[in-house]
Protein backbone atom coordinates (compact mmCIF):
# COMPACT_ATOMS: atom_id res chain seq x y z
CA UNK A 1 0.00 0.00 0.00
CA UNK A 2 0.86 3.42 -0.77
CA UNK A 3 0.09 6.57 1.06
CA UNK A 4 0.97 9.97 -0.19
CA UNK A 5 1.98 12.32 2.97
CA UNK A 6 1.76 16.16 3.50
CA UNK A 7 4.35 17.93 5.76
CA UNK A 8 7.07 15.28 5.82
CA UNK A 9 10.30 17.61 5.19
CA UNK A 10 13.54 15.80 7.25
CA UNK A 11 14.36 12.52 9.06
CA UNK A 12 12.69 13.29 11.79
CA UNK A 13 9.34 13.33 10.02
CA UNK A 14 10.00 10.30 8.64
CA UNK A 15 10.51 8.52 12.04
CA UNK A 16 7.64 9.82 13.43
CA UNK A 17 5.51 8.27 10.70
CA UNK A 18 7.72 5.05 10.32
CA UNK A 19 6.78 4.68 13.62
CA UNK A 20 3.37 5.22 14.04
CA UNK A 21 2.58 3.01 11.10
CA UNK A 22 4.61 0.13 12.55
CA UNK A 23 2.48 0.00 15.48
CA UNK A 24 -0.67 -0.72 13.59
CA UNK A 25 -1.74 -4.48 13.58
CA UNK A 26 -0.47 -6.78 10.42
CA UNK A 27 2.65 -4.31 9.42
CA UNK A 28 5.30 -6.05 8.59
CA UNK A 29 7.21 -3.26 7.25
CA UNK A 30 7.48 0.40 6.23
CA UNK A 31 9.99 2.30 3.99
CA UNK A 32 9.46 6.06 3.85
CA UNK A 33 10.63 8.21 0.81
CA UNK A 34 10.62 11.90 2.19
CA UNK A 35 11.56 13.91 -0.73
CA UNK A 36 8.80 12.31 -2.50
CA UNK A 37 6.13 12.27 0.17
CA UNK A 38 5.04 9.21 0.48
CA UNK A 39 5.46 5.53 2.58
CA UNK A 40 5.18 2.10 1.47
CA UNK A 41 3.67 -0.25 3.72
CA UNK A 42 3.69 -4.07 3.64
CA UNK A 43 1.36 -6.14 5.52
CA UNK A 44 0.65 -9.42 6.37
CA UNK A 45 -3.52 -9.13 4.66
CA UNK A 46 -5.62 -6.22 4.23
CA UNK A 47 -5.06 -2.92 6.44
CA UNK A 48 -7.68 -0.57 7.28
CA UNK A 49 -7.25 2.58 5.34
CA UNK A 50 -8.97 4.54 8.18
CA UNK A 51 -6.70 3.32 10.45
CA UNK A 52 -3.16 4.60 8.47
CA UNK A 53 -5.07 8.00 7.68
CA UNK A 54 -5.46 8.28 11.81
CA UNK A 55 -2.33 7.42 12.60
CA UNK A 56 -0.25 9.54 10.36
CA UNK A 57 -2.80 12.38 11.08
CA UNK A 58 -2.10 12.19 14.98
CA UNK A 59 1.59 12.81 14.16
CA UNK A 60 0.98 16.22 13.25
CA UNK A 61 1.07 14.90 9.03
CA UNK A 62 -1.78 15.24 6.40
CA UNK A 63 -2.60 11.97 4.22
CA UNK A 64 -3.39 13.29 0.72
CA UNK A 65 -3.88 9.63 -0.94
CA UNK A 66 -3.80 5.96 0.12
CA UNK A 67 -3.22 3.61 -3.03
CA UNK A 68 -3.80 -0.21 -2.38
CA UNK A 69 -2.12 -2.52 -4.45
Amino acid sequence: MEVKIGGMSCENCARHVREALAKLEGVRKVSINIEGGQALVEAAGALDEAQIREAIEEEGYEVQAIISG
